[in-house]
């Protein structure tokens, strides 16, 4: 099996594979393939990739989503997470969620059983729990220690910055310390009928300040879907995504002609130009990491990293494949 992503043709000369199809974030190998179980059975898209995400929601092994997620800075586990529908255009998202291992599904009946896009902390647990969702604590043993052993060691390194005039200077800040990750999943499917679905869901930022969300839980940052066009959702920094709405203008540069891997491209080179000193390399680059991941609504997909290396899972119905991802700067050296 090769796992090179072929090179980007000329737009308007390539055409994808059609559905169904399913793609994800490098730790989604197995959500893809529960999630293309269900829609072989003609599963609707949203709750075939709900389904997929809730297998790596359980994983306590797993410290970037639901049980097993790593902390904010008080040792609490909070969860955000988006779904957003391609047939009737509706979307559902929680933000800050404690208790509830499955964002996902919860952001799910957001979305089916709300007028609103988005709850957050209190309202969205009293949310889940009306609908049946039952609390739990979610800070597993391992995670607790992997959260001790950061507060033992005292780091600099948290959510709080210097005042502007020491912040301002390129490095002044390393955003990629290895104390920290951004933990995501994302995963889209394509129905064979050509309809989209998507979700993102996340434990986020580990050690992050209380009540921090980022982008897994936006609309237009860290999913989007179009069901005319496609779908792209994103991992990484998601401070950096919100600022620029980067899905959504994947899935608007899709719609005037770009690959997937072109568009994904071009709004990560929006990124790096808008990225403030502080969060840049000694070399001027930006030293965080962010990836996004497209499908168009014919089946091309395609997906780029701002930093280093990237992977995407695509899952057809015959076989799972790891596409390599093109990155706009080389990974950071180890220092």
């Amino acid at each position: 099996m090769n796992n090179q992503a072929k090179p980007a043709k000329k737009q308007g000369s390539v055409r994808g594979p059609g559905g169904p199809l399913v793609i994800a974030s490098e730790n989604g190998v197995n959500a893809c393939k529960r999630a293309m179980e269900l829609l072989a059975a003609g599963g609707d898209p949203v709750d075939a990739v709900v389904a997929g995400i809730n297998l790596v929601e359980d994983d306590p092994e797993e410290h970037t989503v639901g049980y097993g997620g790593l902390p904010n800075e008080e040792g609490v586990v909070e969860l955000d997470a988006c779904v957003m529908h391609g047939p009737t255009y509706k979307a559902g998202a929680v933000a800050a969620l404690q208790n509830i291992r499955h964002a996902s599904s919860v952001a799910r009946a957001v979305m089916q059983h709300s007028d609103h896009v988005l709850l957050v902390g209190a309202g969205a647990l009293q949310f889940a729990k009306v609908h049946g969702f039952k609390e739990e604590d979610l800070l597993t043993e391992e995670a607790r220690r992997i959260w001790l052993r950061w507060k033992e060691k005292l780091s600099g390194h948290d959510g709080r910055v210097p005042p502007r005039d020491a912040a301002s200077a390129i490095g002044s800040r390393q955003p990629e310390d290895p104390d920290f990750h951004y933990g995501t999943i994302t995963c889209m499917a394509l129905t064979a009928g050509g309809d989209l679905g998507g979700c993102t869901s996340t434990s986020g930022l580990s050690f992050k300040m209380p009540g921090r969300v980022g982008d897994s839980s936006i609309i237009g940052a860290g999913l989007y879907v179009d069901n005319a066009v496609g779908a792209c959702g994103s991992t990484g920094r998601g401070e950096a995504n919100v600022l620029n709405c980067s899905s959504f203008l994947v899935v608007e540069l899709m719609r005037r002609g770009a690959t997937p891997e072109e568009a994904c491209r071009q709004a990560l080179q929006s990124v790096a130009q808008r990225t403030e000193r502080r969060l840049r390399d000694a070399e001027g680059r930006p030293a965080y990491s962010l990836k996004l991941y497209a499908i168009r609504k014919d089946g091309l997909v395609g997906g780029a990293s701002l930093r280093g290396p990237g992977r995407m899972v695509v899952q057809s119905r015959d076989e799972s494949r790891l596409v390599d991802m093109p990155a706009l700067f080389p990974a950071r050296s180890k220092e």
